[in-house]
């Protein structure tokens, strides 16, 4: 089974309110309208595909790397609160995973702390997904870090919406992807890929321009061997 991951956990950085621009929609979204919302899309893959099928490197880490990497360019998609219940930051954020063992028809959870160097982190990634391939519990890690957002594939399935049903959700600030089973059309690659996240942490428009970071990063797939 997978060991825990070894890095140490960061403090979250508390937020300064007081030149915050986005004090009034957080306290209003937390508060007064506690909400969370999902967005749907088709990104296109196509050249990231066509790399992939020239490299010794996997599709899924490579997924799951891509979406860590626009993560972790933006606060709004890394928040949570202090102890006091304060908004806050994490410094980084590491990606949750899941982990199809088909014998059993079951899903574990497991994570691998990000890394800028995508190398390393699929060489990390891959070797967690292998020794996580036949668990038998849903977190073989012994849990899941806490400042961890959480990528799940439904590889046998493309949607044109997704959305979770989270009970308490108003209380989870990280986001959480899905992808779908891609989509050919017109020579072209689709990926269904669905964002679920709290409105006090993002709005349309954070979320919007994730997901533009994400295709830009598949248009340009030089890093997938680098």
């Amino acid at each position: 089974m997978p060991t825990p991951m070894p890095t140490p956990m960061p403090t979250p950085i508390p937020i300064d309110l007081d030149t915050w621009p986005r004090r009034e929609s957080f306290d209003h979204y937390r508060h007064r309208v506690p909400c969370t919302y999902a967005m749907t899309v088709e990104l296109e893959v196509t050249a990231f595909v066509a790399a992939l099928r020239t490299s010794t490197r996997k599709t899924y880490p490579a997924q799951i790397w891509a979406i860590a990497n626009v993560v972790n360019r933006h606060p709004e998609f890394r928040m949570t609160l202090t102890d006091d219940g304060a908004p806050a930051t994490w410094p980084v954020v590491h990606p949750a995973f899941t982990v199809f063992n088909p014998e059993r028809e079951t899903f574990a959870a497991v994570s691998a702390p990000y890394d800028a160097d995508f190398a390393r982190f699929h060489e990390t990634a891959v070797e967690v997904l292998a020794d996580a391939a036949a668990a038998t519990e849903m977190f073989p890690q012994g849990g899941l870090p806490a400042n961890g957002f959480d990528v799940s594939s439904i590889p046998w399935a493309s949607f044109t919406g997704f959305t979770l049903q989270i009970d308490g959700g108003t209380n989870h600030f990280a986001p959480i992807f899905a992808l779908g089973r891609y989509v050919e059309r017109d020579g072209r690659t689709f990926l269904p890929f669905a964002v679920q996240i709290h409105h006090a942490s993002a709005d349309g428009f954070h979320t919007a321009r994730l997901i533009g970071e994400l295709e830009q990063l598949f248009a340009d797939p030089s890093w997938v061997d680098a």
